[in-house]
């Protein structure tokens, strides 16, 4: 494997003229290789414009394997000695048609290619889904693995990539959201620790002509007919190492190393591969149709609360609940301190004593309202950190942890992961090591959780800056992270929009682009109280575009490896 490599993501507009795409797409990846790339990523759709009369002309506008624009594409590869990823849509036996992406060699040779596996509105209706994994090759660069814009937005697809070995994931995108560049694109980087590729489209994503009309029909401006830019390449740890702009043509470079890919150690030392549980997630790879759908019964509006301390440990106990009392007083149903706020020490035996002090103490001042933290609580084998949930009248829930974490190794695992009726609807704990893994909101979700409480103590700054608030978006939940104001920041809320689907009326905003993106609260970095306004409600649609729902539209039947290791 090379020890450093130089990376590009392109993005251009592609029109309704096969011929002029293809001329597009040689004269940028002629472009790009003015600075000498081992490897150009090309958009999603490269052929022609993800827009079709029917199903004759999709599959006519699609492409040959061996036809001609594919070949100009390999041989443009071997001119300029890079690989290429190019997106386009292909011709398939029996009429069918597969959105792919295509992995060529410096030599022109097709390497490997990936069907798309989560099909976002109208493709439902022209292409078909992925029904092999997709592919992960082993290059001089590394290990590359591909995928395409909607298997982006929700985390199981990328997931898989990581799981097989890829050290680069590479994405071609066809995406007028802005939330796909801000969030989605970089979580996958580094909650797998690894380096993404991805290229966007600029200009129409729709027939031009058609554009004005179709505007009025969706109730969607015509800026937001148009691709969002934003082509990038992200390092393992979440950093954004190069962004192009949002409406222009342009290539991005960075040099990356694809052996930092392989370290898959957090700043404690937990491996979080080793450290999954994919025992626990068996239900991800069943067939929704068969499991039940969770009943929501999330009330419109709710009042919350975020606390922050002076400082943690035992001594801040009466300024806890004074804090709790005042936000209660003010109107918060729901009120979530920082993790382990009253403890001395998680790992001395005074840690169980302390907990209990916080629980008495805590639960004389709840009133009406559920208070959230985490505590250390006996346990059959020992002792667990848990995420809890206080009431009046004592413990209401508590959410053991379940992954692995060196920093909390003295913590016995939970076995499952469980959600909790009350007033405002369903209620999710989660550990703050517990929220790094996409499966774990992914299981609640699935129980119907309404809103989700992690009492935060970050390690990582993608934690705050992408990792929560995707999780958020991708499962549709409302969130509180309540933690200490320290050098990553300070504690936030994650408030769902109820406009949400694509194509639909959107009678609270006027439609932006922004699908997934929640509404975010920031607590200022001192101590105090913070109010806060979340929708569960909101949590029940999850549909963001005809017969494409973030939780049921995963592909479940190529989860394997997800399950598996």
């Amino acid at each position: 494997m090379t020890q450093r490599i130089k990376a590009a993501a392109a993005q251009f507009h592609v029109g309704s003229d096969i011929e002029t795409n293809l001329a597009s797409c040689l004269r940028v990846l002629d472009k790009a290789a003015e600075q000498n790339p081992d490897i150009v990523v090309l958009p999603e759709f490269c052929n022609h414009l993800s827009w079709y009369d029917d199903a004759d002309h999709c599959f006519g506008v699609s492409l040959q394997l061996e036809g001609d624009f594919l070949k100009a594409i390999a041989d443009k590869a071997r001119q300029i000695n890079a690989f290429v990823v190019v997106g386009v849509t292909l011709q398939r036996d029996n009429g069918k048609v597969t959105g792919s992406n295509l992995l060529y060699s410096r030599e022109g040779e097709l390497l490997g290619l990936s069907d798309k596996q989560v099909l976002i509105g109208h493709e439902n209706d022209f292409l078909e889904r992925a029904t092999e994994p997709g592919a992960v090759i082993d290059t001089e660069l590394g290990r590359l693995g591909l995928y395409m814009c909607m298997d982006g937005v929700i985390n199981e697809t990328p997931r898989c990539l990581a799981l097989r070995g890829a050290d680069i994931m590479l994405n071609s995108l066809n995406s007028f959201a802005p939330d796909e560049g801000s969030l989605h694109i970089p979580v996958r980087a580094a909650e797998n620790k690894v380096f993404v590729v991805a290229a966007n489209k600029v200009g129409p994503l729709v027939p031009e002509a058609m554009m004005e009309g179709i505007s009025a029909a969706t109730n969607i401006p015509v800026e937001f007919l148009n691709g969002a830019g934003e082509s990038q390449i992200v390092a393992p740890d979440g950093t954004v190492l190069a962004m192009a702009k949002t409406r222009e043509e342009e290539v991005v470079f960075a040099e990356i190393e694809p052996a930092a890919a392989r370290n898959k150690l957090r700043p404690d030392g937990t491996d979080i591969f080793a450290s999954r549980r994919p025992e626990l997630y068996k239900s991800l790879g069943e067939n929704p149709e068969n499991q039940p759908e969770p009943e929501f019964t999330g009330a419109k509006d709710l009042n919350a609360a975020l606390i922050q301390l002076s400082s943690v440990g035992s001594q801040v106990l009466d300024e806890a609940a004074q804090k709790v009392q005042a936000a209660v007083s003010d109107g918060a149903a729901l009120v979530s301190l920082p993790p382990l706020f009253c403890i001395d020490d998680a790992a001395s035996d005074a840690a169980l004593e302390q907990s209990q002090q916080a629980i008495h103490s805590l639960s004389a001042v709840a009133g009406d309202a559920i208070v959230t933290t985490s505590l250390v609580l006996p346990a059959e084998a020992g002792r667990q950190h848990c995420a809890v949930a206080i009431s009046s009248q004592g413990l209401l829930a508590r959410q053991g942890q379940v992954h692995y974490s060196e920093r909390f190794s003295w913590s016995v695992l939970s076995d499952s992961f469980d959600t909790y009726a009350t007033p405002f609807g369903r209620l999710g704990l989660l550990c703050t090591d517990d929220s790094l893994y996409p499966e774990s909101f992914r299981l609640i979700a699935m129980q119907g959780a309404d809103v989700v409480a992690v009492p935060l103590a970050p390690l990582e700054s993608w934690e705050l800056t992408t990792g929560l608030i995707e999780r958020a978006g991708e499962n549709r939940v409302n969130l509180l992270a309540a933690m200490q104001p320290g050098e990553l920041g300070a504690s936030f809320s994650a408030a769902l929009h109820e406009d949400f689907t694509i194509f639909g009326e959107w009678k609270t905003r006027q439609f932006d682009g922004v699908l997934t993106y929640p509404m975010m609260t920031y607590a200022a970095a001192d101590a105090g109280v913070t109010q806060v306004t979340l929708h569960p409600k909101n949590a029940e649609n999850k549909v963001v575009s005809l017969r494409t729902h973030v939780i049921n539209s995963r592909p479940w039947h190529l989860l394997q490896p997800l399950l598996s290791q």
